[in-house]
């Protein structure tokens, strides 16, 4: 989905498969439509056998399920629900150039990854996700200056986007700047704490940086 595919994550927000749990339904049945019989024990049964409106989590909800899961593959699927509601644009065009970006970064044409993404996130400045896409792009062009500003422009935007924490930790990490690295993956564990191999990464901080204040 995004820079943070080196760490094991996925760059396309339509993951290659969804998890399905149950989040409720409506709060009425449907009510009885014109035609039909008036017999009260009628009325009952069709109101038995209507479908109920199954309604969709919240984004809210959706965080809130990740933060609270104890089990790695169901933290896994909520995740996959958020990047899919993260991935969607709202426009047609910015998707497409979206699609076409990834194309571009799958042939390593970066330089036009970036121009599309650039096209992108001029169509949708407030889209979290695309500045997020682009600083994947900017990454492996090994910009870190752009990369860390898309990424510090996608958390104003999302400050609950788990994936872009991740990424600024790598990126300062690699600037020997642990001290942040270690700070941007703590406010990544605390939003998905399940999340691959990113604690790993923070007890292997913490002894170096927390020990110093001793």
């Amino acid at each position: 989905m995004t820079l943070s595919r080196h760490f094991g994550i996925p760059f396309n927000a339509a993951l290659l498969s969804a998890a399905f749990f149950s989040f409720g339904v409506s709060s009425a049945d449907a009510l009885p439509q014109a035609g039909q019989s008036r017999e009260t024990g009628q009325v009952r049964q069709t109101e038995k056998d209507a479908p109920r409106k199954v309604q969709a989590p919240s984004l809210e909800d959706l965080y809130a399920r990740l933060k609270a899961s104890e089990d790695d593959a169901e933290a896994k699927g909520i995740s996959r629900l958020i990047e899919q509601r993260l991935g969607r644009s709202g426009s047609a065009t910015a998707d497409l150039l979206t699609e076409r970006a990834r194309q571009a970064m799958s042939g390593r044409d970066y330089a036009l990854a970036v121009e599309l993404m650039d096209r992108a996130t001029t169509l949708e400045p407030q889209w979290a996700e695309g500045w997020n896409r682009r600083a994947t792009v900017f990454w492996l062009l090994t910009d870190q200056t752009n990369a860390v500003a898309d990424l510090q422009r996608t958390l104003v935007l999302e400050p609950r986007h788990y994936e872009a924490w991740a990424a600024l930790g790598r990126i300062y990490l690699s600037m020997d700047d642990k001290r942040r690295a270690l700070d941007a993956f703590r406010r990544a564990a605390a939003i998905y704490p399940r999340m691959e191999k990113l604690q790993s990464a923070i007890d292997r901080l913490v002894p170096e940086i927390d020990g110093r204040d001793l």
